[in-house]
């Protein structure tokens, strides 16, 4: 079947796609995703391979688009994980914890002021 990424035209099969993606170790999925056999791929690193061009040089949906039109199924970008309300740190958030500095005691002077130059202006 002929498909375009980047702008080029490629005569792919899903078997040629199936024995490219045989034995390569599938990255970390972060964004879109493609299930090839009984892996799951990002569809950028399955683009790459099956192309032989740099990431920079498609998008996701390129890739994602081809692999739904060779019958692979496709899934969107997972969901991140909630964060915590007790992992939301800011200044106001915690007032007990913060340190009570007390205030300066009031200094006695020790010798009195100098008094003015006789030079002065």
């Amino acid at each position: 079947m002929r498909v375009i990424i980047a702008g080029y035209p490629f005569d792919l099969t899903a078997s040629e796609v199936e024995l490219t993606m045989r034995g390569v170790r599938p990255e970390p999925v972060t964004g879109p995703s493609v299930r090839i056999g009984r892996s799951t791929y990002p569809v950028k690193q399955v683009g790459a391979l099956v192309t032989r061009q740099d990431r920079r040089d498609f998008t996701a949906n390129e890739v994602t688009r081809a692999m739904k039109r060779l019958g692979f199924t496709c899934q969107a970008a997972p969901e991140p994980p909630p964060v915590p309300p007790a992992a939301v740190v800011d200044d106001f958030a915690y007032p007990d914890t913060l340190p009570v500095v007390p205030p300066p005691a009031p200094r006695e002077p020790s010798s009195p002021p100098p008094s003015p130059s006789p030079f002065a202006d």
